[in-house]
């Protein structure tokens, strides 16, 4: 818990995708410097936030996100001036891992320079998919031949590490055109690899159209629940067969290249997140957690809004997070490290509901690791639901 990890939000995107939920948007170009400058001021006050709520802001940094949004649509002066704000507030570790989402097709020569010369040492592009009708009719502005094009640009400006989003469930999307994006990912040799279920909710334009039967944004195209669910099994299949290995629920990595910041959020470790919607986790002096966060609202963050109040993590629901974030790992949970942490009985409240869901082969025990079979993975949700809300209502004990 010594170091820190830093999250930077870069709402500003050239189009809306029609299944993006995240807070972000085609938004006034000018708006990016009033922008960046409130993030600078959040950053110069952060080694004072410590005191403000009473938690540890560790000075080392081990990992720096930018993410969006698209952060490659900045103007390169602003990227500088966003890391030399970290650099001049916090101790920013030699071997950090700083990465940098892009949209392929949005990163000019100028901006890439500055990426190197900023430190940046991993991109992660969302591509979504490499067939063209189905980039198109989502919102993406990259053909396939765009993003391999980008893909191999900045391996020859030296930045090595390379992650490449896909999404099942788009639009359009068939058995055989899925497979030839998984095929064009392995073949363009990127280290790592996220594969994203098309989530269905009120926050996209796709989503809310398939929530109320529509047939805008080729909704009547989205591929039957069974067919994602078998495509998301091919990538498991055809990366492991490429040496990315799953070690995450949606994430796949070559050994040495998983990603080292979002490991910080499934393993509960520091992290303070600068812009919009951005979320932060620190621990107090006793080892306690705290959550807090920013609003996802522009003009009001524009207009000096605030992060919301502090709110202490209570040891039932930082039992809560230590199995559902635990649980999304290839690794599992550690039931040793567990009755360290929170003790004997506590780590055990839920051995009833494990036990169930070994039999349905959703869960399975090797050793002292609790850790989702191939099938649970494709019922994560159901699988938590039994670890938060009534299976913990009881507040827990700091000793057995």
């Amino acid at each position: 818990m010594e170091s820190l990890g830093v999250y930077i939000s870069v709402p500003f995107c050239r189009s809306k995708c029609t299944y993006c939920n995240f807070a972000s948007g085609v938004f006034p170009a000018e708006q990016q410097g009033r922008y960046i400058e409130r993030v600078l001021a959040e950053i110069r006050g952060s080694r004072g936030l410590g005191d403000q709520i009473s938690a540890a802001v560790p000075e080392r940094v081990d990992s720096v996100y930018l993410g969006g949004g698209t952060p490659s649509i900045l103007a390169p002066e602003l990227l500088r001036s966003l890391f030399a704000a970290i650099r001049s507030e916090f101790s920013v570790a030699d071997n950090a891992e700083i990465t940098l989402e892009c949209a392929p097709g949005q990163l000019d020569d100028d901006f890439l320079a500055a990426m190197v010369e900023c430190g940046v040492k991993r991109v992660s592009f969302g591509v979504q998919s490499f067939a063209d009708r189905e980039a198109a009719v989502t919102g993406r502005l990259h053909t396939r031949e765009i993003a391999l094009r980008d893909i191999d640009r900045v391996r020859k400006a030296g930045i090595r590490s390379v992650n490449a989003d896909l999404i099942t469930g788009l639009p359009h999307q068939t058995a055989a055109s899925w497979r030839e994006s998984l095929d064009l990912l392995v073949s363009s040799g990127v280290d790592h690899a996220s594969i994203y279920m098309l989530e269905v909710d009120e926050d996209s334009r796709l989503g809310r159209e398939l929530l109320d039967g529509g047939g805008r944004y080729h909704a009547g195209t989205v591929p039957t629940d069974e067919l994602v669910a078998d495509l998301y099994l091919v990538a498991i299949d055809v990366l492991a067969g490429s040496g990315l290995a799953q070690y995450e629920i949606s994430n796949f990595a070559h050994p040495g290249a998983a990603s080292q910041h979002n490991m910080r959020y499934w393993l509960r470790q520091p992290y303070l997140g600068f812009g919009l919607d951005a979320h932060s986790m620190l621990r107090t002096v006793d080892g306690e957690a705290v959550r807090f966060q920013s609003g996802d609202d522009l003009p009001a963050f524009l207009n000096g809004a605030g992060r919301s109040e502090v709110q202490p993590v209570s040891r039932t629901e930082a039992l809560e997070e230590a199995w559902f974030l635990g649980l999304r790992l290839n690794a599992g949970i550690s039931m040793v490290a567990l009755e360290r942490e929170f003790g004997l009985v506590a780590a055990h409240r839920n051995d009833d509901a494990i036990s169930d869901l070994i039999a349905v082969g959703l869960l399975e025990c090797q050793h002292d690791r609790v850790r989702l079979t191939s099938r649970g993975r494709l019922m994560s949700n159901e699988v938590f639901e039994r670890f938060v809300g009534e299976a913990a209502e009881a507040e827990l004990v700091l000793v057995d």
